[in-house]
């Protein structure tokens, strides 16, 4: 096993090993590093010599992380954070006011963005550098502690503060309903669905008592894209409470349902159990905490 002089002297494979084991393929941490798929390959393969532990598993179809290397990346994950936090505490100010906040673009467009300037306003001195994200592999840890995740609120290794409670309810563009009933639209009109962990019309018919009338006809990988083809007359969309308040309110959608399904998901602001919050980021998650549905 290497002493502690020695692990600094091959940080850069330690980065390497990181991006391969988080995104599970070496030619896309090749392209996130600005590196050939050779030299991901060689400094993986030096990293476990130094070990003598293999970390991957090569396979015909690409590579899997073996127990040790999957028990290993939560460490190195954890070391880089400390180091990119350290930084920003230690060398300047606005270093330090700046917080990187990484987050689901249909929690950013349709829930942060409205409040963006009462965020301004209670807390003049933090600037944020909002970083959409698509997939898990888009979460990056080591520049930063904050993700807005969605699920049920349990995210290994990883505190968590309930921001949203979802109620699920049946919504169409106010313009359709204006001329039509709502049992006309849902004998006329397509469902819209989301994929992923938002496909819920099963439990939502469900709860109404009702049969699927037809399965959905157009998804979408977005909750936000699928938001759009709703308000532009598109079909049904199972719309997500309180995202869409704002549609509703502002006459743009128009639910076609009394009923609302209560979902156990919703959007939580969560950081690393291990890493304290400075100073910058507690004042941020105190503001959440304010403005959460604890709060509303």
């Amino acid at each position: 096993m290497p002493d502690q002089n020695r692990i600094l002297s091959y940080l850069p494979w330690l980065r390497t090993f990181e991006a391969a084991a988080r995104r599970m393929n070496f030619s896309e941490a090749a392209r996130e590093l600005g590196l050939s798929q050779a030299a991901v390959s060689q400094q993986i393969k030096l990293l476990e010599q130094e070990f003598g532990e293999p970390l991957f598993e090569r396979q015909r179809r690409g590579v899997t992380i073996t127990a040790a290397g999957a028990a290993f990346l939560p460490h190195v994950q954890s070391a880089f954070g400390t180091l990119a936090r350290s930084s920003g505490e230690l060398f300047g100010k606005a270093a330090n006011r700046r917080i990187i906040l990484h987050s689901p673009i249909s929690f950013t467009s349709l829930w942060l963005a409205p409040r963006l300037k009462a965020l301004s306003q209670d807390l003049p001195h933090i600037s944020l550098d909002i970083k959409t994200v698509h997939l898990p592999a888009d979460y990056k840890s080591e520049d930063n502690n904050l993700h807005i995740r969605y699920g049920i609120g349990y995210f290994s290794g990883r505190n968590a503060l309930r921001l949203t409670k979802e109620y699920l309810v049946p919504v169409v563009s106010a313009a359709t309903l204006r001329h039509s009933t709502s049992a006309a639209v849902w004998k006329s009109m397509p469902l819209l669905s989301v994929s992923g962990g938002r496909e819920m019309w099963a439990d939502w018919f469900d709860e109404a008592d009702m049969q699927i009338p037809a399965p959905p006809v157009h998804r979408f990988d977005t909750f936000v894209a699928a938001l759009s083809a709703a308000k532009a007359g598109a079909g049904i969309l199972l719309g997500s409470r309180p995202l869409i308040d704002h549609e509703i309110n502002s006459g743009e959608l128009a639910e076609i349902s009394d009923i609302q399904y209560v979902s156990d998901n919703g959007h939580f602001l969560t950081y690393e159990a291990d890493i304290p919050l400075n100073q910058t980021e507690q004042s941020l998650l105190r503001w959440f905490k304010q403005n959460s549905i604890n709060n509303i």
